[in-house]
């Protein structure tokens, strides 16, 4: 196995276990809407299931439409992150790092997904009654993955 693929497979395998079991201790641990405050008026961790997209997107729509939508689309995004690393990132560390950070976000709501029909959420940054919307290491995964990525392209371009 060439080491970049390597990387990419440990990048993916540690923050999917990372993403999974966070969300099993939460799952386990705490009843749902249970919060527990970890710094007053600016984080807690809330239980909460979240049946749409980033921010609740299409949380409104058929569990069935959201079901096969978002299983749909997760499978595009993942043989597409599969596809762009076979051709562009042979030796490029920090495009194979973005990307599976990127791929262990989507597999990790994809899990949620399968298993529960939507995504674990809890991490809620607040400052005092006005919340982010909650999200979890997935979500984090994506995020950060996605600018790092951003970061790499506009770099490569000058």
């Amino acid at each position: 196995m060439k080491k970049e693929n390597l990387v990419f497979v440990a990048t993916v395998a540690g923050l999917l276990v990372l993403d999974q079991v966070s969300k099993w201790v939460i799952h386990a641990g705490m009843a749902l809407h249970e919060s527990i405050v970890v710094i007053p008026g600016f984080f807690s961790i809330t239980y909460i299931r979240n049946p749409g997209a980033a921010f609740g997107l299409l949380a409104g729509a058929s569990p069935t439409f959201r079901y096969v939508f978002f299983i749909g689309v997760t499978l595009a995004a993942i043989g597409l992150i599969l596809h762009y690393l076979r051709i562009h990132a042979d030796d490029d560390r920090l495009l194979t790092i973005s990307l599976g950070m990127i791929l262990s976000g989507a597999l990790g709501n994809l899990i949620d997904r399968i298993r529960f029909g939507e995504v674990i959420d809890f991490l809620d940054f607040h400052i005092g009654a006005n919340h982010w919307p909650a999200f979890n290491v997935a979500d984090s995964a994506i995020s950060c993955g996605a600018f790092v990525l951003f970061l790499h392209i506009v770099r490569r371009k000058r």
